[in-house]
């Protein structure tokens, strides 16, 4: 990575630029401390540009043609004036920290335009995946004049977590299935939606659609009992010819709205801030204990003995922090 000058960067993200963009949001991915150290003065650089994009979150079971739906409701957006970001969350390896980054190719229309801009991120370790990169990429893309920033998750686990504690709005892509339509939604993503959508409703697929979301309507009926309990739509789509896109948007900007008549869209942003403090620390915990000296010089041998059962998880766990103690101690003395 070229030296950075944090003060061309902020500049340039400030007049739109996205070729200082794309070296900002390179500048948060990096986990070296010193670029850390200049991320953070990045951020404060932009803070009074941040916060006034509408931010949604998009997840869904696999196949549900997350891509090519934002790739069509993006192009869409797009016609209305909007500037549309994409942060597309990509799962990382554990073992060798690579990705797939290949959301990218699968939203080729909508990453062509100037008034749009695809981002994928490797999910990494922290908190899903997206806890560190993802939000703070957020600010730099509000900062640049994005008014649409949308967050697409691969349909993993604590990935839709993650996201629903930094977005507005939590989209849940779904299908129709041949008899089997809630199978693979968990009752957890489905608590967390704020708007479903049906994909696929078009050609054979239409009238599956139209039945899948009558039996989502009823689920959520059922999970959410009650006059005054606000259920998420549950409409139909199709990424494929356009027909309900500009309702699901429809639904999500209602949603905004219904946060901010109930005084709920400044509390939810101040939540996800605190959120989000703890969730740094914890990643720069664990990276810190990670690079210990001592924990490193230890650390093949460690994970050598729990998998030859050894020595237990909760042993090895027990002397990486003694370890990383032992370091601090050092540090401390020597300071």
């Amino acid at each position: 990575m070229r030296p950075v000058d944090v003060e061309d960067l902020v500049a340039g993200v400030r007049a739109g630029s996205r070729q200082h963009v794309a070296r900002a949001i390179t500048l948060l991915e990096s986990r070296r401390p010193e670029h850390r150290e200049q991320a953070r003065r990045l951020l404060a650089a932009l803070a009074d540009r941040t916060g006034h994009a509408v931010r949604v979150g998009v997840s869904g079971v696999p196949g549900a043609g997350k891509s090519t739906f934002i790739d069509a409701l993006g192009l869409r957006l797009l016609e209305q004036g909007h500037r549309v970001a994409v942060v597309a969350v990509d799962p990382s390896s554990r073992r060798t920290g690579g990705s797939i980054l290949g959301d990218r190719t699968r939203m080729a229309r909508l990453a062509a335009s100037d008034h749009a801009f695809v981002r994928p991120s490797p999910s990494g370790r922290h908190l899903g995946g997206v806890a560190r990169a993802t939000r703070e990429s957020m600010l730099v893309l509000e900062a640049a004049g994005f008014d649409v920033v949308i967050v697409e998750t691969v349909g993993v686990g604590q990935n839709e977590i993650a996201v629903s504690e930094m977005v507005d709005t939590f989209l849940l892509l779904t299908l129709a299935r041949a008899g089997d339509q809630l199978q693979g939604i968990k009752r957890g993503i489905l608590e967390l939606a704020d708007v479903i959508a049906v994909n696929k409703a078009d050609g054979d697929g239409e009238t599956p659609a139209k039945a899948a979301a009558r039996d989502l309507m009823g689920a959520m009926r059922l999970m959410l009992p009650g006059r005054d309990v606000r259920r998420p739509p549950v409409l139909t789509c199709s990424a494929l010819t356009g027909a309900g896109l500009d309702e699901v948007w429809e639904a999500v900007l209602e949603h905004r709205a219904y946060l901010e008549e109930h005084h709920s869209l400044a509390t939810r942003r101040a939540q996800q801030q605190e959120d989000w403090m703890w969730a740094l620390v914890d990643a720069e915990l664990t990276d810190g204990v990670r690079g210990a000296p001592s924990v490193r010089a230890q650390r093949a041998a460690l994970e050598a003995a729990v998998r030859s059962g050894e020595t237990s998880a909760v042993e090895a766990a027990a002397r990486v922090l003694e370890l990383y103690a032992h370091d601090l101690r050092v540090g401390e003395q020597d300071g």
